[in-house]
């Protein structure tokens, strides 16, 4: 089943484990897009079938990584965590 909030989109059993992995709802990984230094990369690894990215950006006091697609004018979040590579890439070229 399918959350729905704005722009956002994500499977509910997904956020569950992405909860119960990372301690993070993906309501609250959406945040990330409010932060103006927030950086978007292609994720080229994993996109074989539709183009996948990886945004990083700082939501309170910490840096998180949201793996996300963007399908039919929504942006789907299917992954976040608070990733050490993440935090690299945030904080280059700051």
């Amino acid at each position: 089943m399918d959350k729905i909030v704005g722009d956002f989109v994500w499977d509910v059993g997904k956020e569950l484990v992405n909860i119960q992995k990372h301690g993070i709802d993906f309501t609250y990984a959406s945040q990330v897009f409010k932060d103006p230094k927030r950086k978007v990369y292609l994720d080229a690894l994993h996109s074989l079938r539709e183009d996948r990215f990886i945004c990083v950006g700082k939501v309170g006091d910490e840096i998180l990584t949201v793996r996300l697609v963007c399908r039919e004018r929504q942006i789907r979040i299917f992954g976040a965590g608070n990733w050490r590579k993440g935090k690299e890439y945030y904080e280059k070229d700051l």
